[in-house]
């Protein structure tokens, strides 16, 4: 089995984590975290790729290993985290590669394929949005109402979202044995959440999330002109994003292949065999 290489590289003027595995001449797949984890989530992943591929899985600005800084000295929008992986991959001199993408890691893999479609050789997604199919309302409607008007009426409900509770929902939910689950994920997460300031951090990008809808035209068509290859692998029972934004895919994805899983929002961790399985498959008719 192959190391994986825990590095930091300064990106404009930040110190950036990444998890890098495989030969450096191998295709290139980048793994894309969400909310509220980091490269953490790929950890049991990147191995199970590194055979055949070159595997970079970097931590968000304000995530994991990543530097934080203070949402009064860095404007935490999706637009900068994108532009900060951009200028990671650039710097790792990556001008081709697959995008597994899942929750936050969806828009800024999105904003990265706009903005370079002749780099991106194929897109996975894992309970990563593309389509307002994909939002569950029960749980939209409070981050909705805080984008609009946030203020001290919206903000409770939101910032229920940064306690260990919420986060170990995020993680037990929709999985059929919830004893699978390490508390290790949620623990780990919660406890970097937890940081002081980092509230005000997450709190942004809930605020910002409202700004990443209107790409979806733009992906959309970007899915039909490139036909980039799409596999969509879903945890169907995710009442974050729900398995109609999964299905969604198959409207503008030549061929697109989308398997709905009995799990939840964080599948790695209930059904890791099963993704990666999937995975290795797709991978290998596409990228060879």
């Amino acid at each position: 089995m192959r190391s994986v290489h825990h590095r930091t590289a300064t990106v404009d003027g930040h110190e950036i984590f990444y998890r890098e595995a495989g030969p450096a001449d191998a295709p290139a797949i980048v793994l894309l975290h969400g909310y509220p984890t980091s490269s953490f989530m790929f950890r049991e992943l990147i191995p199970l790729l590194a055979d055949d591929y070159h595997v970079i899985a970097p931590d968000h600005l304000g995530f994991g290993h990543s530097d934080a800084p203070g949402a009064e000295d860095f404007t935490y929008t999706f637009d900068a985290l994108a532009e900060l992986t951009a200028h990671l991959l650039d710097r790792l001199g990556l001008d081709r590669y697959a995008l597994y993408v899942q929750d936050y890691g969806a828009p800024i893999g999105w904003r990265l394929a706009l903005r370079h479609p002749e780099r991106i050789s194929a897109l996975v997604t894992q309970n990563g949005n593309g389509y307002e199919d994909g939002f569950v309302e029960s749980f939209w409607t409070d981050v909705w109402a805080y984008g609009a008007n946030p203020g001290p009426d919206t903000e409770p409900a939101v910032r229920a979202a940064l306690g260990i509770d919420a986060i170990r929902w995020q993680y037990v939910h929709g999985v059929p044995d919830p004893s699978v689950v390490s508390p290790d994920t949620w623990e780990h997460d919660a406890a970097l959440v937890a940081r002081e300031g980092n509230d005000a951090v997450q709190l942004a990008l809930f605020r910002d999330y409202r700004n990443n809808r209107p790409l979806y035209p733009l992906l959309h068509e970007f899915l039909r002109t490139s036909e980039v290859p799409v596999l969509a692998v879903w945890g169907r029972n995710d009442e974050i994003f729900g398995p109609a934004g999964a299905l969604a895919f198959a409207r503008d994805a030549k061929d697109a292949e989308v398997h709905l899983i009995d799990g939840g929002h964080f599948l790695l961790e209930s059904h890791l065999d099963v993704v990666a399985g999937y995975l290795r498959g797709f991978l290998g008719r596409v990228l060879g």
